[in-house]
């Protein structure tokens, strides 16, 4: 059986969930095998080479004709991180703090509340109301891990939730000292590697008060020590893009940092960075741009995309600035040490790759690039942002799939041109909405729910 690896991203108003799941099969898993170490290897599409080259298993069925929306589920919130495929059951979680688990059919199996969310009222800043569970959950051997916020006595926890019937199997904080909770806030999607659970922190919209990104990891039993990484001893630097952590071969964690509060003339502190840490949340490589500080002041630089793998060579991400940087995996370079620079993409949430072939969410619409044996940047096609939006794409079933970010459509895109080649209504989404696929269905998260689009 072949294995490939998806990941999406939703985004609203300026907050990011990031979807992160398995593609096996053609079914987006979100889940762990319990005989692998780590999970989906890469924050984004990160697909081995195959006979076909097509990006898929061997089983997954093209995806080629028209759109139908065959469910529009009403829930009790709206739905920021992507709905995963595990076992047979779609798993979606809401910003109500709930989670629920559907049949194939999309007949509810069960539902669980988890508590209270953080109403607006309560935070000086941000712009999810209320903000529960915003990131993307993943699932390892029958358990679906997420993180809630509640309100009140605003914290953030950690819940390990039994996949067949919703019971809580344990819960824990995963507050630790330092940071204001309140302006804290977990948007990153989850990742899984080193038998931890690893959930990235970073600032709520507007970058108020005193938060601080980190990342913290708890054990698949909840046991033991939380651990955390700090990219910097002073403040900000937040871990916030909808990514969430990349998983490499080796088990190691690729995190990026935000800007943080050292500037010109500063000691490099690993803000505007990118953080190789191994499966003890131990620094073991970084590279930052070599205008780090300056973007710091500007609050400009990386933090807005995650890592996407290429193979098993090169590293590459983009950020707020336009500049999109090749770095060679097990060697990121320090500071400047980029293999390759291009400036065409201001990249906000999270690529898709498909063999040497990489699909950015940009500003101004998607684009294409491919990068050669030499990690140089080659842009293949633009999709101007009147036609499509540059929401986070997914690739399956020989599509690009992607939201249009300001009129709630599904669009299927042609990889080798980006042209539109089907397009459905689905509601609408966050900004940054990004659909999973199981099979022939599509499932997006919306604004009021779930909606299910089923191609032909």
């Amino acid at each position: 059986m072949h294995q490939h690896w998806i990941e999406g991203c939703h985004r609203a108003a300026g907050q990011f969930a990031a979807g992160r799941a398995c593609l096996r099969d053609g079914k987006r898993t979100g889940s762990v095998d319990r005989f692998r170490t780590s999970h989906c290897r890469s924050r984004l599409a990160d697909v081995p080479p195959t006979p076909d080259r097509d990006g898929l298993g061997a089983r997954t069925p093209a995806l080629t004709g028209s759109l139908s929306l065959v469910a529009d589920l009403k829930l009790d919130g709206a739905v920021y991180g992507s709905p995963i495929f595990v076992d047979d059951r779609t798993f979606v979680a809401t910003e109500n703090d709930s989670v629920y688990a559907f049949d194939s059919a999309y007949r509810q199996i069960w539902k669980r509340n988890l508590g209270k969310p953080s109403p607006q009222s309560e935070r000086p800043c941000g712009n999810i109301d209320p903000l529960g569970i915003t990131s993307t959950p993943i699932a390892a051997n029958g358990v679906w891990y997420v993180v809630a916020e509640f309100g009140g006595d605003v914290r953030h926890e950690m819940f390990a939730i039994d996949q067949r019937t919703g019971a809580v199997k344990w819960h824990r904080s995963v507050d630790l000292p330092g940071p204001d909770a309140k302006v804290t806030q977990q948007r990153g999607a989850l990742a899984i590697t080193g038998s931890r659970v690893w959930a990235p922190f970073g600032a709520l919209a507007g970058d108020c008060g005193n938060y601080k990104g980190r990342v913290v990891g708890v054990r698949l039993d909840g046991t033991g020590d939380v651990v955390k990484y700090d990219p910097s001893t002073r403040e900000q630097g937040g871990m916030w893009n909808a990514a969430g952590p990349t998983v490499g071969p080796q088990g190691h964690l690729y995190v990026v940092s935000a800007n943080g509060s050292s500037g010109p003339g500063d000691e490099y502190d690993h803000t505007n960075s990118v953080d190789e840490l191994d499966e003890n949340g131990t620094l073991v490589d970084s590279f930052a741009p070599s205008d780090w500080a300056q973007n710091n002041a500007g609050d400009v630089g990386l933090g807005s995309q995650g890592v996407a793998l290429v193979g098993t060579k090169w590293a590459v991400l983009g950020g707020k600035s336009g500049p999109v940087y090749v770095l060679r995996q097990g060697r990121l370079g320090g500071i400047g040490g980029q293999v390759s620079m291009l400036n065409f993409c201001k990249s906000y949430g999270g690529a898709a790759v498909d063999g040497n072939v990489i699909y950015f969410p940009c500003v101004d619409g998607v684009r294409a690039a491919r990068v050669d044996d030499d990690g140089r940047l080659q842009v293949l096609w633009h999709v101007d942002d009147n036609d499509v939006s540059g929401s986070p794409p997914i690739v399956a079933g020989a599509r690009v799939w992607v939201m249009d970010q300001f009129g709630g459509v599904l669009h299927a895109l042609e990889p080798s041109t980006g042209r539109s080649t089907a397009q459905v209504q689905v509601g609408q989404t966050n900004r940054f909405a990004s659909p999973s696929i199981t099979g022939h269905d599509i499932l997006v998260g919306t604004m009021s729910g779930l909606s299910v689009v089923r191609a032909s």
